[in-house]
């Protein structure tokens, strides 16, 4: 089973077209299973900006397409376009084996993020069902936060108890964009990846545009950085390596 992760695409203001056609071509020829965007497909969720983003995403070639809106998704009543462009479908079989399933943390004109009780409980519920299965949750905002990206006034506001439901349902992989930076954290059986943002012009630091390739085989998951336009490497490794260059 091979998933793209791609988020923060920004279609609007902040788009970056041509590099967003770079992914186009790169992801096609990964052939993935499916493909995760995990929230900010537009920049101001604007109906000009989700008109734009429907026809980009469509050249992407796969057998599912899983969209998740994020904080700008949701800005000027684009909550309402959301809706209409990209249908939400929160639980996705993948195969027999693998089961990914979507929450909203994005909430109208705010930029923090809230899954809220009773999402929270239906996630514990609905996880309880797929046991054995290996389990991937995805959302928009971070879960954890990022290293040295500010505060985190702007990440899940009840995260506690998500990450609670997370370790007590036994959650292989959560993947959350948001902060426009890939990070890794891995704690026990749940891990946690982070995605950069893919087509913004907004990169932080020495990052450039990236998107998540994760492969599950067999129960175990694998989940590779991939430079738009460079190299792959592991995600874990990225960590590392800025860990090294922290130090210099």
């Amino acid at each position: 089973m091979r998933i793209v992760q791609i988020s923060d695409i920004h279609v609007g203001a902040q788009f970056r077209e041509e590099i967003f056609d770079q992914v186009v071509m790169e992801v096609n020829e990964i052939r993935p299973d499916a493909v995760v965007v995990t929230g900010d497909l537009t920049n101001e969720g604007l109906l000009k900006e989700y008109e734009k983003c429907k026809k980009k995403l469509a050249e992407i070639e796969t057998n599912k397409m899983i969209t998740i809106s994020g904080n700008h998704d949701y800005r000027n009543t684009g909550y309402l376009l959301f809706k209409k462009f990209f249908p939400i479908d929160s639980v996705n079989e993948l195969d027999e084996n693998t089961v990914l399933v979507t929450i909203g943390t994005a909430r109208p004109d705010r930029d923090e993020g809230e899954v809220g009780y009773r999402q929270n409980l239906w996630l514990e519920r609905t996880m309880k069902k797929y046991e054995g299965r290996t389990k991937i949750l995805a959302m928009h905002h971070h879960l954890i936060g990022v290293p040295d990206t500010g505060t985190d006034r702007v990440t899940v506001i009840d995260s506690g108890d998500v990450l609670r439901t997370a370790l007590a349902s036994k959650i292989d992989l959560v993947i959350c964009g948001h902060k426009h930076r890939p990070w890794f954290w891995h704690f026990g059986h749940l891990t946690i990846a982070n995605a950069g943002t893919a087509s913004s012009e907004r990169v932080r630091g020495l990052f450039e545009n990236t998107y998540n390739i994760i492969n599950v085989e067999k129960g175990r998951i694998r989940v590779d950085l991939k430079i738009v336009g460079g190299e792959r490497m592991p995600l874990k490794d990225l960590v590392e390596k800025y860990k090294r260059f922290d130090e210099e």
